[in-house]
């Protein structure tokens, strides 16, 4: 009766072991995913109705933007972003947003001189 009762706790200690093993595995694969990767994109903010887009200089690619209240004020304006680059769902999450001068404007003007 002793070895039966012994036997029963072990099995079941092992069960409760190995579940906690398994559920922590998962948590240590969620940790390790990596961070979208930050990089500075040169392009122009589109508007569509209320929905913003950024349309990259040098691809021309379409990027859906995350977080568009930070390009508010800049719809049709040429802008470097730095972002958070999700290239496997086509969005971006922006960062900052700086101004750039019309550089194709100063170029044209510079030419008829």
């Amino acid at each position: 009766m002793k070895k039966l009762l012994v036997l029963a706790l072990a099995v079941s200690v092992m069960f409760a072991v190995a579940g906690f093993a398994q559920d922590m595995s998962k948590d240590s694969g969620m940790a390790k995913a990596a961070p979208a990767p930050l990089k500075n994109i040169k392009g122009t903010v589109k508007a569509d109705g209320d929905k913003l887009t950024f349309v990259s200089d040098k691809d021309k690619k379409s990027w859906d933007v995350v977080n568009p209240e930070t390009l508010k004020g800049h719809e049709g304006h040429h802008v470097e972003v730095s972002a958070h680059v999700y290239a496997d769902k086509g969005q971006i999450h922006v960062m900052s947003v700086k101004m750039l001068k019309a550089e194709k404007m100063d170029k044209m003007d510079n030419m008829s001189k």
